[in-house]
């Protein structure tokens, strides 16, 4: 589910010395709660259920009513730093694709119910597609009413021209499954200007035979094309609206939402879509006047300002960032405020990934020794401790279906402080000499800052000199995904597109998909690897489960393109005014699409 850039702490200096972050002996005015709720794999086990796909039913608004929702008011949006993306086309990171669902629209969207189950549904189409020729061929027909924010008609047209535009360099940073399964992995080479000189897409490939019907056409099988089509990547961007690279700051919305004022870096006003038509949507409301958010807030004052909940704090939610470590024993430990949090098992996977072009990492061994040195529980621990996250052993998250628990290569649980010892002699085995740098890239948010010292002095401890390089937050994921970046490992995070292996091994270790901008930011390429994604893609589930499991298992064990570290978990915290909170298996945050105000 895209990479993750959002998860943030600030360092304590006492706690990751102690190894252990005291989440107990918090009292506050009697109401101490000191029991561990955090979340457990068995609750990671409950989010890797295959999704259903909907019918024109389910697809027609509008949204089942939020329980004792009321209308009106604006709600206060906390986030320590800038959007990466507006532009749909560009959005594969999750701050981004949380805000997709109040301004755009797509083809399908996921419907999740009181209990978290999935049901991909028709959003700006009439059902979740339709398939024949054995599942390579998906058709979609447009709904009546759906219109941009100027009140223009979407058409076909607007369709073919969001998937066309994918192919242009205008789009760097955003998913390839479906323009990789309509042209191959070098699918740029197919379109190479996207739409914008009047060239298009083969009948024969993407068809448009009438303006509320869209046809897709693979040379395979693509039973997962419903969901692909389901993520903010694949929103609609209407053809008269299109700016090009422009589009990113202001793009013309679909969805329930518009931008009515954005200052980059500082804030961004939504209001009322007047052009959004509730009878055509089964997914999303309109309840509140619309969203205030304030990116310059950083996540120890978001939590101070929600723990109080006074004036404007009372209508105000966490919208990617999650509970300051440094206070999460306030939280936990006092039942009231510990009322007024969400908490989930997110998809995604900590990794400490390795730049194969880099020299310096080039021998296995030395990449296995950093993994056997790095201290994985103190990892955790500066970012929420238990409620943050978990030790990983392997690179497939407890919400994937198939995920063994018992995996762990490199004894991780075992020794979750490190293994210096088999990190020396692994280093001494490589030839590697005392004070040999290593680049070591890192986001500018409280988290990577405190990472970064924890990964620098364990490094330092079996002989590494690392020279820390600090990247801008919201450009960090851009910088690690050019071919030609100066770094040596870097920290990176992913999770699973839908309830498949496919969605994390193929983006993520293919090394057909080896590009700027792409996914792959280990540049691993072997060809068994390569090849065992081919022959997965095109099992039934019961065999590709097998075939998966083998290619994790290469990866991690034969080539170690990235450490794994932990799996990440979310606690997040929203004022008491603040009505339909729950956790969105979705989107592993809060789901925005059912806040309200309780007294607007």
């Amino acid at each position: 589910m895209k990479p993750i850039r959002n998860r943030t702490t600030r360092a304590v200096a006492v706690a990751l010395v102690a190894g252990s972050l005291a989440l107990a002996g918090c009292s506050d005015n009697g109401k101490s709660n000191t029991k561990d709720n955090s979340k457990s794999q068995e609750d990671a086990a409950e989010q890797s259920k295959p999704v259903a796909y909907g019918d024109a039913a389910a697809s027609t608004g509008p949204a089942e009513e939020v329980k004792g929702a009321k209308s009106g008011g604006v709600i206060n949006v906390y986030a320590q730093s800038d959007m990466t993306h507006l532009d749909p086309g560009q959005i594969y990171v999750s701050d981004a694709g949380q805000i997709a669902n109040l301004l755009h629209r797509g083809l399908t969207n996921y419907q999740e119910d009181d209990k978290g189950n999935l049901t991909v549904v028709g959003d700006i189409a009439t059902d979740s597609g339709t398939s024949s020729d054995g599942g390579k061929t998906w058709t979609y027909t447009l709904k009546d009413g759906i219109k941009d924010e100027d009140g223009n008609a979407i058409t076909s047209a607007d369709i073919r021209h969001t998937i066309e535009r994918q192919y242009s360099k205008v789009i760097f940073d955003g998913p390839t499954y479906v323009q990789s399964w309509l042209s191959g992995s070098d699918y740029r080479k197919a379109l190479p200007d996207g739409p914008y000189k009047g060239k298009h897409l083969p009948d024969s490939v993407l068809e448009t035979p009438d303006d509320k019907t869209v046809v897709f056409h693979f040379d395979q099988p693509r039973p997962d094309l419903p969901q692909a089509l389901a993520m903010a990547g694949y929103a609609i961007v209407p053809e008269k609206q299109d700016t090009k690279e422009k589009y990113d700051k202001a793009p013309a919305a679909l969805g329930p939402y518009k931008i009515s004022d954005y200052k980059a870096g500082k804030s961004l006003t939504l209001v009322k879509n007047d052009q959004w038509d509730p009878k055509t949507d089964s997914v999303r409301h309109q309840y509140v006047d619309g969203y205030q958010f304030t990116t310059t807030i950083k996540q120890a004052s978001q939590t101070k300002r929600l723990i109080a909940d006074q004036g404007e704090a009372k209508n105000a939610i966490q919208f990617t960032d999650s509970v300051d470590p440094a206070q999460m024993s306030t939280v936990i430990g006092n039942a009231e405020t510990k009322k007024r949090t969400i908490q989930g098992y997110q998809p995604y996977v900590w990794q400490l990934t390795f730049n194969l072009d880099a020299d310096a990492v080039k021998d296995k061994k030395v990449r296995d020794a950093i993994t056997y040195a790095i201290p994985s529980q103190a990892m955790v621990q500066a970012d929420g401790g238990r409620y943050g996250g978990e030790i990983a052993g392997g690179l497939m998250a407890p919400t994937l279906p198939g995920y063994d628990a018992s995996y762990d290569p490199f004894g991780k649980t075992k020794k979750p402080n490190g293994d210096l010892d088999k990190a020396k002699a692994l280093l001494k085995e490589a030839g590697v000499k005392e004070g040999t740098k290593l680049s070591y890239a890192y986001s500018n948010t409280p988290r990577g800052q405190a990472q970064q010292v924890i990964i620098k002095d364990a490094l330092a401890k079996i002989g590494f000199d690392v020279q820390a390089k600090e990247i801008d937050r919201a450009s960090f994921y851009e910088q690690v995904g050019k071919l030609d970046n100066p770094y040596d490992i870097y920290m990176t995070g992913w999770g699973q597109d839908w309830s498949s292996p496919s969605t994390v091994i193929t983006p993520v270790y293919d090394g057909t998909l080896v590009a700027d901008g792409g996914s792959n930011y280990s540049h691993i390429k072997d060809d068994k690897v390569d090849a065992l994604i081919k022959k997965a893609l095109t099992e039934e589930p019961e065999a590709a489960a097998k075939t998966w499991e083998e290619a994790h298992h290469r990866i991690v064990e034969e080539i170690n393109p990235a450490a794994p570290v932990y799996y990440s978990k979310q606690i997040q915290l929203f004022g008491s005014n603040i009505g339909g909170a729950r956790y969105s298996t979705e989107s592993s945050y809060i789901d925005i699409n059912d806040l309200f105000l309780k007294q607007p």
